[in-house]
């Protein structure tokens, strides 16, 4: 039987504490607003990242998974980095997804909740460019942009990069994947007068060497977050062996023990997404489905209705839910196991957000626990076993 989902107990870092925010350097101000989230010591990325970008702020590049807290890494001293007397752009974060975009500056703002204004701006495809260039003519200080879009206001001249100080490249990887290196090396030598370039990645493809030998400084701070702790270790990593005609059972089984929690239930395909999505609803439950072919606007829709608690299980593909955030997500659920082991940490990395604890769950056949272990070992996680 599925345990509860609260008896992964809290974990130090390499059997010492982990520092506190106020010993990275980050000012009350912005300590204030995490202690008020219930975070209350750094990540490893964090405390690795945070202190040198405080100090230094020079070229960085590091390399975490999603659910490592990076967005706190680069954003906290981003923040304390702003001259908010000023009316200029000061810094851009580049992100690959709409979703993400939006959540960075929502993280943004709520970090900010306690300090002098600073304002952040996220501009992204699918929404309508001409209330963007509106929404830029006000004080702007943080521009949060996809990079195709960042692309259009250039050519129409809706924004001015040249007092920009830094630049931030968030998983920088899935943004090559997604064919943004012409546009990436556009917007780099846009910005050729930055003194900074931040570079967040979860893995290093070949195309990146050519965007970190071009654009930044060959002495460029270089962070890696040991892989025995790139998901969150608020996560407890459960799995259990079954045949596939078993799994719609077995998760509804599963959902019933949930009860109202919220949550998302990931398949490697978007006709597995829309059936299963389908088989949920005719059993009355709160489902709908995310997948990369949906209209931004029924995208949209989807997910209005999953943050107000009208759909309370989300089913998604792995490109369609990058960047959702949702603290209140109590678990995920590998209905269908990755093929790549930075898809288990994306997918897990939804849940036990802001400091909550959560539960990663999959549902592995004969055929995939090969992948799994492999995923299990890469990760230097030891998963356990249940039964239903």
């Amino acid at each position: 039987m599925f345990p509860p989902s609260n008896t992964l107990s809290l974990l130090t870092l390499n059997g010492t504490v982990l520092k506190t925010f106020a010993e990275l350097g980050v000012k009350e101000d912005f300590i204030k607003a995490l202690t008020e989230r219930n975070i209350l010591q750094p990540t490893e990325i964090q405390e690795k990242v945070i202190p040198f970008l405080i100090s230094k702020g020079t070229d960085i590049i590091a390399q975490a998974q999603t659910g490592t807290g990076k967005t706190a890494a680069f954003g906290l001293p981003l923040l304390q980095r702003i001259n908010p007397n000023s009316e200029h752009i000061q810094a851009l974060i580049l992100a690959p997804t709409r979703e993400l975009g939006q959540q960075i500056a929502k993280e943004l703002f709520r970090f900010t909740k306690y300090s002098d204004k600073i304002f952040t701006e996220a501009v992204y495809g699918g929404a309508k460019i001409d209330e963007q260039i509106n929404a830029l003519r006000r004080t702007t200080h943080i521009v949060v942009a996809t990079p195709g879009r960042l692309i259009d206001l250039l050519e129409k001249k809706a924004l001015d990069l040249s007092h920009i100080k830094t630049v931030v490249l968030d998983e920088a990887d899935e943004m090559l994947s997604m064919g943004f290196k012409k546009e990436l090396d556009t917007i780099l030598s846009f910005t050729q007068y930055r003194k900074s370039t931040w570079l967040f990645s979860a893995t290093m493809p070949p195309e990146m060497k050519s965007i970190i030998n071009d654009f930044m400084a060959p002495d460029a701070f270089k962070v890696e977050v040991s892989r025995k702790y790139e998901v969150n270790k608020n996560i407890e990593h459960q799995y259990l062996l079954c045949e596939e005609d078993h799994k719609l059972d077995i998760l509804i089984q599963f959902l019933k023990i949930q009860g109202k929690n919220k949550g998302i239930v990931f398949c490697k395909t978007k006709v597995a997404a829309q059936l299963l999505a389908k088989q949920l609803i005719s059993k009355n439950y709160l489902a709908d489905a995310i997948h990369g072919d949906l209209l931004q606007k029924d995208r949209d829709k989807v997910m209005r209705a999953f943050k107000n608690s009208k759909i309370m299980i989300l089913v998604a593909t792995d490109i369609a839910a990058r960047g959702v955030d949702i603290e209140a997500l109590a678990y995920v659920v590998h209905y269908q196991m990755p093929d790549q082991i930075e898809h288990y940490t994306h997918r897990s990395g939804r849940t036990a957000r802001a400091g909550k604890k959560g539960v990663s769950i999959s549902f592995v056949t004969e055929r995939e626990l090969k992948t799994f272990k492999n995923i299990e070992q890469s990760l230097g996680l030891h998963i356990k076993r249940i039964y239903s």
